[in-house]
């Protein structure tokens, strides 16, 4: 086999994989959409067809002035907004203190935080419940903010630590010479020059929150509270489920979660592969 028809083969085996990669992203979502526009009935005959005919009411029901939709889209943005500022907040100011300031055990205490990756949510439920339980934060917003922010602060640091590093040195000894302290520096001039990992972590942040189901599971009871995530469950019953309002329900929750990374995709690619400002 000569190496025309090599690469003709291994472009033939890329572009098939590819296909079955977007199949299987793209079929979910297909069933989740065409299935709000059915009726449970439709759904239970011919799950994978096309809806016969489209059916309105449930999106008309879901988006009328009485939806709890809507209080649950509220809850959703509310909490999605706090969870950026905090998380925002902690890494700029985590990841400056270990880029640019010196002092004894400073890697190990950033191992440590590194060390966050390794735990996912689940296994610290329990512990984080015990203590959430004992300082008041059950069923409060700020409950589900600063532990969202908090499980961000590893990976989010060590994002915002590489960019700051790769600010050069003599535009921090010119700050100086200029009276501006540490502070002052990375508000003036740090921040600015790295809106691209900013934007980034921003936007991770906001589609962790807005898609969290555990932790607003585990920390809110009152349903007035419920975010967008935890409003689906009120169409699940002991012994059925409506699942057309589900699906329904489930495609108007994912459209800005879609929106947001759509419109920061750039931003995101930008601050994940460029530097600050070069020398």
């Amino acid at each position: 086999m000569n190496k025309t028809n090599t690469n003709i083969v291994y472009k033939s085996l890329k572009i098939i994989f590819l296909i079955i990669i977007l199949i299987y992203t793209v079929f979910p979502l297909y069933v989740m959409l065409m299935g709000g526009f059915k009726s449970t009935g439709q759904l239970r005959g011919d799950l994978l067809g096309l809806p016969n005919p489209f059916q309105f009411d449930t999106f008309k029901n879901l988006l009328s002035p009485s939806s709890s939709f809507w209080r649950s889209l509220w809850n959703s943005f509310f909490i999605m907004v706090g969870t950026v500022i905090f998380d925002v907040i902690l890494c700029c100011l985590t990841g400056f203190t270990f880029a640019r300031i010196k002092f004894l055990g400073r890697e190990l205490l950033y191992n440590y935080i590194l060390l966050g990756l390794l735990f996912p949510l689940a296994v610290a439920i329990l512990p984080m419940y015990l203590q959430m339980r004992d300082i008041h934060l059950l069923d409060t917003y700020l409950g589900v903010m600063l532990p969202q922010a908090a499980f961000n602060l590893a990976f989010h640091t060590m994002l915002t630590r590489s960019f700051f590093a790769q600010i050069p040195m003599d535009l921090e000894e010119a700050a100086t010479i200029d009276g501006c302290g540490k502070l002052g520096f990375l508000i003036r001039m740090v921040i600015p020059l790295s809106k691209p990992i900013i934007t980034t972590i921003a936007v991770l942040a906001l589609v962790g929150s807005w898609n969290q189901f555990l932790l607003p599971l585990l920390v809110l009871n009152d349903e007035k509270k419920f975010t967008l995530p935890l409003g689906v469950m009120q169409y699940q019953g002991q012994y059925a489920t409506d699942w057309a309002r589900v699906l329904a329900y489930l495609t108007l929750s994912l459209i800005p979660a879609v929106v947001f990374y759509a419109l920061a995709q750039k931003q995101i690619v930008a601050g994940l592969t460029s530097g600050a400002v070069k020398e």
